[in-house]
Parts: C-alpha cells; sequence; structure tokens
C-alpha cells in the first residue's frame, strides 16, 4: 500500500518530519515552566474555542451518518461540552505532573571513583495514527509536549475538521508560550497515502503509536519501519468469585459493561463462578436486557435463564465495541484464569472477590496489562491512573505497558560524573 503514494504527499509528510525534528531538538530542553505555560494556553483556547470546536465536530458528525459510520466510531468522534472540558482538564492536569525530562536516578559511585546514573530524556519525534476520537489530538499533543517531544498526528479523515479546529488551539498555545509551532503537527489531508508516508518516515520519526481498530493497527504494525507501541484487541474480563460482596459484583460487572461500549477498556465477557452464579445473575441478566445489552452465554447459563443467546468460540474472542457481552459460568478462579489466558488480550481483567489469597493469586498470575481487584476495567486509562491522559494503552512488554503517559514517551540514557578519571 505505501509504494502507490503520490508525491506530493510524500513530500507534504517529510517536510513535516524535518519541521518536527528541529522542534524536537528545542523541546527537548525546554524549560517546564514554558511547556506548562503552553499547556495551559491550550487549555483556554480550547474551552474560549468552544463553538468553533463544537461546529466542526458537527460537520463531521453530519459527513460520518451520510456515510453510515458505525455506532461505536461515532460515539468516539462526538464531541460536547462535557467532553471539551475533560480535553481541558487533562491538559492542566498534565501541567501539574512532575517533568519527567533530565532526571537522573541510581546515581552512584563505582571503585574507581566514577558515578554512573541514569538520565530520563524524551524519545524525540512520535507520530501518532488514530480514529474518530478527537480528544486524542488534545491528549497526545500534552503527553508529547511535556515529556519534550514532538508530535507528528494523523487523525481519521472522518474527524478532520475537529481536528483541525484542535490544532489551532495548539498551535496558538505554544506560540503564547514562546515554543516552536511545529512541536504538535497534524497531517492536514485525507488522503490515505499519508499513513503509509509517515510509516516510512524512519530518519524523522523514532516512535509510532496507531489508536484505533484491528485493521489499523496490523497495518501499522506491519508497515512501519520504526518501534511501534500499540495494543490490538481490548477483550477485557471481569471474574466474580464464590467469594465475593454480591452488590459489589453487580455494581462492578454492570459498570464495566455500560458505562460506555465503544472503549477498549469495556468488559466484553462476563466469568460468574457456579456457586453464585444463580443469585448474581438473577440481578443482573435483567439489568443488562433493560440496557438493550444482548448476551451470548454457555449453555449452563442459558438453561438457567431466558433471554441468553448461545455463545460461540469466536464470541469469546471477540471485541464487540458495542452493547454485546459474552458471559460463561466456571468452576472457580483457576477456570476463570484459564479462561482469561485463552481468550483475552492481555488487556485489562479484574476480579470481585473478599478472599485476599485469590485477590493476589489473580494480580501475580492474570498476564495483563492492568489487572484489578473489586474496580470495573473502565478504570484502566490514562486519566483515571493519574497520567493526565495517554496517547494509547500497550499490552506490548517493551517498552510501555498499559496506559502510555509520560513515562512511556521517555528513554534513559547512562550519565558519567567523573573528575579527570582514567581507566588504569
Amino acid at each position: 500500500m505505501g509504494t502507490q503514494m503520490q508525491p506530493d504527499i510524500q513530500s507534504l509528510v517529510l517536510e513535516l518530519g524535518r519541521r518536527a525534528r528541529a522542534a524536537s531538538r528545542i523541546m527537548a530542553t525546554a524549560e517546564t515552566c514554558a511547556k506548562d505555560r503552553a499547556l495551559e494556553e491550550i487549555a483556554l483556547r480550547l474551552v474560549a474555542e468552544r463553538e468553533t470546536l463544537l461546529s466542526a465536530n458537527a460537520r463531521d458528525l453530519a459527513s460520518g451518518r451520510e456515510t453510515g459510520l458505525e455506532a461505536a466510531l461515532m460515539d468516539r468522534l462526538e464531541l460536547n461540552d462535557g467532553r471539551i472540558g475533560e480535553m481541558a482538564a487533562g491538559l492542566r492536569q498534565v501541567a501539574t505532573l512532575g517533568d519527567p525530562i533530565g532526571e537522573i536516578t541510581d546515581l552512584r559511585f563505582r571503585p574507581t571513583g566514577i558515578q554512573v546514573g541514569r538520565m530520563r530524556v524524551p524519545l524525540g519525534v512520535i507520530g501518532i495514527i488514530y480514529e474518530s476520537r478527537p480528544n486524542v489530538t488534545a491528549d497526545a499533543a500534552a503527553l508529547c509536549l511535556k515529556s519534550g517531544n514532538a508530535a507528528i498526528l494523523r487523525g481519521g479523515s472522518e474527524a478532520l475538521h475537529s481536528n483541525r479546529a484542535i490544532a489551532a488551539c495548539i498551535r496558538a498555545g505554544l506560540a503564547a508560550a514562546k515554543l516552536p509551532e511545529y512541536a504538535v503537527q497534524i497531517i492536514d489531508t485525507a488522503d490515505r497515502g499519508a499513513v503509509g508516508a509517515l510509516l516510512a518516515l524512519r530518519d524523522f520519526v523514532d516512535v509510532i503509536v496507531p489508536r484505533g481498530g484491528k485493521g489499523l493497527i496490523e497495518r501499522v504494525s506491519r508497515e512501519a519501519r520504526m518501534p511501534v507501541i500499540k495494543h490490538l484487541d481490548g477483550i477485557c474480563h471481569v471474574y466474580i468469585d464464590d467469594r465475593a460482596d454480591p452488590d459489589k459484583a453487580v455494581a462492578v460487572a454492570f459498570n464495566a459493561k455500560t458505562q460506555r461500549y465503544g472503549t477498549c477498556n469495556t468488559m466484553e465477557c462476563l466469568l460468574v463462578a457456579r456457586d453464585v452464579a444463580v443469585p448474581v445473575l438473577q440481578r443482573l441478566v435483567p439489568m443488562y436486557l433493560d440496557k438493550g445489552v444482548e448476551i451470548r452465554g454457555c449453555e449452563e447459563s442459558r438453561a438457567m435463564f431466558a433471554g441468553i443467546k448461545a455463545a460461540s468460540e469466536q464470541d469469546y474472542r471477540t471485541e464487540y465495541l458495542a452493547p454485546i457481552l459474552s458471559l460463561r459460568i466456571v468452576a472457580g478462579l483457576d477456570e476463570a484464569m484459564e479462561h482469561i489466558e485463552t481468550y483475552g488480550s492481555h488487556h485489562t481483567d479484574s476480579i470481585v472477590t473478599e478472599d485476599l489469597p485469590r485477590a493476589r493469586r489473580f494480580l501475580r498470575e492474570v498476564d495483563s496489562s492492568s489487572v484489578m481487584v473489586n474496580a470495573s476495567t473502565r478504570f484502566a486509562d490514562g486519566f483515571e491512573y493519574g497520567l493526565g491522559a495517554e496517547v494509547g494503552i500497550s499490552t506490548d512488554k517493551f517498552h510501555a505497558r498499559g496506559p502510555v503517559g509520560l513515562e512511556g514517551l521517555t528513554s534513559q540514557k547512562w550519565v558519567v560524573i567523573g573528575d579527570g578519571h582514567v581507566r588504569q
């Protein structure tokens, strides 16, 4: 796909790369106060330009309806007063976080007399490719800016007008703080060739972060000429143990599925211990059905309750991003963890239990980027974790794992301090 790019798209993206590389050198040494001022200025402009943002977003929503954009993507695309406020709050929260750049850790003397430690440094230029969610433009800009990186952002064509409006606020905020406007750039075209051009830009882009559907992430992983921070699926589980508090179990399982459907941290599969299945599901099943959630369950659950459809093997491997839920009754903790290992995506999984040893086993043995006890999977989010925002969630084990915030956008280099020391 990348070989069919038009020369003008190649030239456009190459120029963005050159500008980003130049800006990254300035951002790497920018004072914390300047970065924090830029974040505040951007937040102020997002709020002040609310009508402009909503108008631009309305154009994108209208286009999405005309083209038959699926419900989950329409939900992610929409801006409203609350989401604009959340973007501004996210920027301000990032401004309150400690600046990791330049921090030296583990500084210690060696027998030779030299001191050896590690300094935290920016990655450089970060390319972010995402679909639908215009709030990613602000979130990504905030984190890249505070961590001393430059960013090239490629949002989906369905959010082009919204992203332009947000990018204008970002440029104005950077200028007000006397930081390079090219520190955050969007690829301002709907031409799909721009993605291939960005993925080939290894001389100017240090890492790529894809946020979107499985098809996008698979393509980026396949074509990128630089490292990729990613997750493919969000097949998240809640396991209700036979030693769970029933009220907590119902609240967590209902929230994890219904608080929002189109997000990667939404529960897609509910596992319930056999000994508590009847009393717990007597409460949960009507709640889900009243909410319009389609339940696809195992034979045992279908025998207990009407209104549950048959789950296929593929259902347990599916990220629905919709009001559909897989359900399975299991013997206990061991079978639940075996199910999660077999069908999960190593994203986010939660246990509801009052048994501390079982909770500890779950935390230790479930191999996911976020593992929870008595909490909704919807908390797997950079803002909720106190990161201010996130550029994405990584299920990889290198270089970052889970919500990727400031520290995930940095690296470390070794530093050595001597006083005329020479090696003998």
